[in-house]
C-alpha cells in the first residue's frame, strides 16, 4: 500500500474543520434552530474524533473466465457480479477525466473531504425550496462502496448506504484516512473497479464491454462521458431503455461540458463528442454453462462446474466453492481441445439428430494426463421451458402414459460423465479388456489358447429360471452371438472377434473378483446400486460371471479413461477438465496439475493394448489377431496406430466403441438415457450407429498430430514361458493335481463334470492341454463316465453371449 506525503498542519486543520462542520450538519438535520450554536459545533468535533479511522477493504466479487486449452477461445464466464479489476494504465485517460468531471472536480486538490463542498451543501440544504445537494467526494463514494462490499451482515450493507448524517460523518472520517494511505490514482482505480454501471456491469471493465464491446483502454470521449454519467443513477440513466435513453444522452452531454470546464478536453473535442450519436451494444456478459460460448460445449462446462464443486481446495462447503468460482476472479484454461470438440460435436450429430431419443455420446481423454479433451452428445445444453415445453414425450412407456417429457432435444443432465441419477450404460464387450489385464497379471500370456465352444457351461451359479442358465441347471452358460463355436482362440484373436466363450472361462480361471479389481483400478465407477453391491466384496464379485461381457453400467468418460490408462503404459490419471488455473494476481494453482499414479505394470499395459489393436484393424510385430475384426475400419479412417474395442449388450439396447491412439482415447456409447430397456436396437457400423462418431472424432482430433506407435509387449508376456502339460487323462484327480504341480503349473479342479471314456470321478483331461505358460492355471476336467470322449479337453466358448450376473442382465456381446 503506497502512501503519499501530506502536510501535517493541513491534515490537522481538515480534521478540526470537518469535526466542527459535522456538528453543524448533524444539528441541521435534527434541530435546524440550533444548527449554528457553539454547542452543536463542540459536540460534532468530539463525535467526529471518536469515529473509526480504519477501513476494512474486502475484494469485491470478480468474474471468472473459462477458456479452451489454447488459452484464448472463450468457453464460458461465471459470476455473481460481472466485474474484472483493471489497472489505471488500462483505463482510457478520457474515462479518468470523465469520472472526475462528473463527480468530483477537485479530486486531486482536497484531502478526501471537500470542505468547501460540505459548506455549500449545508447552506443550500437550509433552503427548503432548493434541491438537496450532497458533498460526497470520489474518495467518500469509494469508502461507501468498500464498506458495503466488506459487510458480513445485511444490516451493515444498509448502514453503509442509508441516507443519514451518521453515515456521512463516518464516510468523511474514513475518507481522510484513505486519502493518507493511498495515492489519488489508487483511489481513482479502486473506485472505477467498484462502481456499478447498471445492466449487470460492475466496474469499468465490465461496463465498457457491456455497453461498447471494447476494453476500457479504448473508450472515446463520448463513451467515457456516458459511463461516468451513469454511476449516480444507473437504472434511471439506462441508455438501453426507451425511457432512459434521453436521460442518458442529457447526462452524457452534461459530463462532456464539465470535462470542458475543467479543461480536460478542448472545445473542438467537446463539440464533436456531443454531436456523436449515442449508440450502445447492450451486450450482457453470458453467465454460466447454459450460456456457454457454444451451446454444445455446455456439457463440458457442466462437467468442469461439477468437478470444481468437489474440490476442497476451493472451500469446505459447496456454498464456499461456488462463491469462489463465481466471485474469485479466476482465469481457468480448461482442457477442452477445440479441434477435438468440434469434430465430436459434428460426428454425433451426423449419426443422430438432436430430436432423436437415441443419444450418441462421445468422450475424449488424453492418456498420461487424464485431461478431458472433448464431451459431445446430440443434445442441446439447456433446460426445457416448463411453460412452453419443446422436449418430446419420454420414450419410457410408463412416463409417456403420464405425459412426462423426456430429455431430448434439451437437457442439462450429465449424460456423459454420470452423477445426479445418471449411473451410466452397459458397454458390452469393451469390458473384456479387464479380463485380459487380470489374466496377464496372473502370468497368463496373450498366446494362451482356449477351445471356445458355442456354449460354455461355467461354474457361476445363477437363477435356474434365467435364459442364460444351462437347461435344467443353475449354472451360467454363455453363448456366442453368431451361434457358432469359436474354436481355438488366443487373447488376440478372441478379442478381435469378441468371443464370449473365451472370456468367461478366462475370467473364471483368474477369478471374477480380480477382473472387477482391474476395472476399479482403471477408473470404472460402479454408480448403479446393483453393480456397487457386486463390486463391494470379493465374495460377491467372485460370482459375477457376466462381468467380463460388460453388464455393468459405465459412462463414456470412465470408459475412455480406463483405456487411456492402458495407452499410458498403465499410468492412471484422474479425469480432469482443467489445464491451468490462475487467481486474480496471476498465480498458478497446483489443483490444475494432473493427478496420476502407476496402477498396472508397463509390460501388462502394453500387452493389453497389443491385443486391443486387433478389433480395430491394426497389428503389431507381435500380434496374432487372426482374420475377423469387429471394427476393422477404424485403422484406415484414423490413419494412425490404433487400439480399441466394440461392445454390444443384450438385445442391442446399447452399442459402444472405444478407439485410441497414444494421444487420445475416444469412447462412444449409444443408448436411450430416458429408457434403458428400450426396444430400439442400437447400431454399430451403420452411419447412424456409434462407430462412425467415435472414429470420426478420433480422425479429426488427430489432424496435424504426429503418428506415434504403441510399444509392443515383451516376448515373455506375449508368448509366455511355454511348458508341456502332462497327460493326466484317466488318472485320479489327486494324481493329476500332483503331476501338474510337479510340472510347475497351478492346478484347479472343475466342479462341472464332462462325459468321458474315463472312469467317473477321474480326470477326463485338462484345459488347456498341450502347452501353456509355466506357473499358469490348468483346469482338471472331471469325468462323468458314460463312455464318450469329449470333443476337446478344453470346453470354453465364443462370441457375444451373456449371463445375467445380476437382475435385469441380458446377453452382451460385440
Amino acid at each position: 500500500m503506497r502512501k503519499r506525503d501530506h502536510n501535517v498542519l493541513t491534515n490537522a486543520a481538515s480534521l478540526l474543520i470537518c469535526g466542527l462542520l459535522a456538528g453543524v450538519v448533524v444539528a441541521a438535520a435534527a434541530f435546524p434552530a440550533v444548527a449554528m450554536s457553539g454547542l452543536a459545533a463542540k459536540a460534532g468535533a468530539e463525535t467526529f474524533g471518536a469515529l473509526p479511522t480504519e477501513l476494512t477493504v474486502a475484494r469485491a466479487p470478480q468474474i471468472s473466465y473459462l477458456l479452451a486449452s489454447d488459452g484464448k477461445t472463450p468457453l464460458a464466464t461465471m459470476y455473481d457480479e460481472n466485474r474484472r479489476d483493471v489497472k489505471l494504465a488500462d483505463i482510457s485517460p478520457y474515462m479518468q477525466k470523465a469520472i472526475i468531471a462528473a463527480e468530483d472536480h477537485d479530486f486531486y486538490k482536497h484531502n478526501g473531504v471537500d470542505i468547501n463542498g460540505v459548506a455549500r451543501a449545508f447552506v443550500n440544504n437550509q433552503n427548503e425550496a432548493a434541491g438537496r445537494q450532497g458533498a460526497s467526494t470520489l474518495t467518500m463514494q469509494y469508502v461507501r462502496l468498500a464498506i458495503a462490499y466488506s459487510a458480513t451482515h445485511p444490516a451493515d450493507v444498509v448502514a453503509a448506504t442509508e441516507d443519514t448524517s451518521a453515515r456521512k460523518l463516518r464516510e468523511m472520517r474514513l475518507a481522510l484516512q484513505v486519502d493518507k494511505e493511498f495515492s489519488k490514482d489508487e483511489i481513482l482505480t479502486r473506485y472505477l473497479n467498484l462502481a456499478s454501471f447498471g445492466n449487470g456491469a460492475y466496474g469499468i471493465y465490465a461496463a465498457s464491454q457491456v455497453y461498447f464491446g471494447k476494453p476500457p483502454s479504448k473508450l472515446k470521449i463520448e463513451e467515457a462521458a456516458l459511463l461516468a454519467g451513469m454511476v449516480k443513477a444507473p437504472t434511471t440513466n439506462d441508455p438501453t431503455t426507451k425511457a432512459g435513453y434521453p436521460l442518458a444522452l442529457d447526462r452524457r452531454n452534461y459530463v462532456i461540458q464539465n470535462m470542458l470546464d475543467i479543461k480536460a478536453i478542448t472545445q473542438q473535442e467537446a463539440d464533436a463528442a456531443k454531436a456523436t450519436k449515442l449508440e450502445v451494444k447492450d451486450k450482457r456478459t453470458p453467465n454460466g454453462c447454459v450460456a456457454a460460448n457454444v451451446n454444445s460445449w455446455g456439457f463440458f462446462c457442466d462437467y468442469f462446474y461439477r468437478w470444481w464443486m468437489q474440490q476442497e481446495t476451493f472451500g469446505s462447503t459447496s456454498y464456499d466453492r461456488e462463491r469462489r468460482l463465481k466471485s474469485g476472479g479466476y482465469t481457468v484454461v480448461t482442457s477442452i481441445d477445440v479441434q477435438a470438440q468440434k469434430g465430436a460435436d459434428a460426428a454425433v450429430r451426423r449419426a443422430k439428430s438432436e430430436n432423436s431419443k437415441e443419444a450418441a455420446m462421445v468422450a475424449v481423454v488424453e492418456p498420461g494426463t487424464g485431461r478431458v479433451r472433448a464431451l459431445a452428445v446430440n443434445r442441446q445444453f439447456k433446460l426445457d421451458d416448463p411453460k412452453k415445453p419443446k422436449n418430446k414425450i419420454s420414450s419410457d412407456p410408463a412416463k409417456s402414459r403420464k405425459g412426462i417429457r423426456g430429455n431430448y432435444p434439451a437437457t442439462v443432465n450429465p449424460l456423459l460423465t454420470g452423477g445426479d441419477g445418471i449411473a451410466g450404460y452397459q458397454a458390452g464387450s469393451t469390458f473384456k479388456i479387464f479380463s485380459i489385464v487380470a489374466a496377464l497379471e496372473k502370468g497368463i500370456p496373450l498366446s494362451y489358447q482356449i477351445n471356445a465352444p458355442q456354449q460354455f457351461k461355467s461354474e457361476y451359479i445363477i437363477d435356474s429360471s434365467s435364459p442364460a442358465a444351462c437347461k435344467g441347471t443353475h449354472f451360467y452358460c454363455p453363448t456366442n452371438s453368431n451361434n457358432k463355436a469359436g474354436g481355438v482362440q488366443n487373447m488376440w484373436s478372441a478379442f478381435a472377434q469378441s468371443v464370449n466363450t473365451y472370456f468367461v472361462p478366462l475370467q473364471q480361471q483368474v477369478g471374477a473378483e480380480n477382473v472387477v479389481d482391474v476395472a476399479k483400478r482403471a477408473g470404472i465407477q460402479f454408480r448403479a446400486s446393483s453393480d456397487a453391491k457386486f463390486a463391494s466384496t470379493k465374495d460377491y464379485a467372485h460370482q459375477w460371471g457376466a462381468f467380463t461381457l460388460g453388464v455393468s453400467s459405465t459412462t463414456p468418460l470412465d470408459l475412455a479413461n480406463a483405456y487411456a490408462t492402458l495407452a499410458a503404459d498403465g499410468k492412471y490419471c484422474e479425469p480432469i477438465p482443467v489445464q491451468e488455473i490462475r487467481d486474480p494476481e496471476g498465480k498458478k494453482l497446483d489443483i490444475a496439475n494432473p493427478r496420476c499414479e502407476k496402477r498396472f505394470s508397463t509390460d501388462v499395459a502394453r500387452a493389453a493394448v497389443d491385443a486391443a489393436r486387433c478389433p480395430v484393424g491394426d497389428n503389431s510385430s507381435t500380434s496374432k489377431c487372426g482374420g475377423s475384426r469387429t471394427a476393422a475400419i477404424v485403422k484406415s479412417v484414423v490413419d494412425a496406430p490404433v487400439a480399441g474395442k466394440s461392445g454390444t449388450t443384450d438385445s442391442e439396447k446399447t452399442a459402444a466403441l472405444v478407439a485410441m491412439t497414444k494421444q487420445y482415447a475416444v469412447a462412444g456409447i449409444m443408448a436411450d438415457p430416458d429408457w434403458p430397456q428400450t426396444n430400439v436396437k442400437m447400431k454399430h457400423k451403420e452411419k447412424d450407429g456409434i462407430n462412425p462418431p467415435v472414429y470420426e472424432t478420433l480422425r479429426d482430433a488427430m489432424k496435424g498430430k504426429p503418428r506415434i506407435n504403441f510399444e509392443p509387449p515383451g516376448q515373455k508376456i506375449s508368448e509366455g514361458d511355454q511348458r508341456s502339460i502332462p497327460d493326466v487323462k484317466c488318472q485320479s484327480v489327486e494324481t493329476a493335481k500332483s503331476r501338474l504341480k510337479g510340472a510347475g503349473f497351478e492346478p484347479i479342479v472343475s466342479e462341472t463334470r464332462v462325459p468321458s471314456s474315463c472312469k467317473a470321478g477321474d480326470a477326463a483331461g485338462t484345459s488347456p492341454d498341450g502347452r501353456t505358460i509355466k506357473g499358469g492355471v490348468v483346469t482338471i476336467q472331471v469325468s462323468s463316465g458314460g463312455g464318450a470322449t469329449p470333443p476337446g479337453t478344453n470346453n470354453p466358448g465364443n462370441g457375444p453371449g451373456n449371463q445375467p450376473g445380476r437382475p435385469g442382465t441380458g446377453r452382451p456381446g460385440g
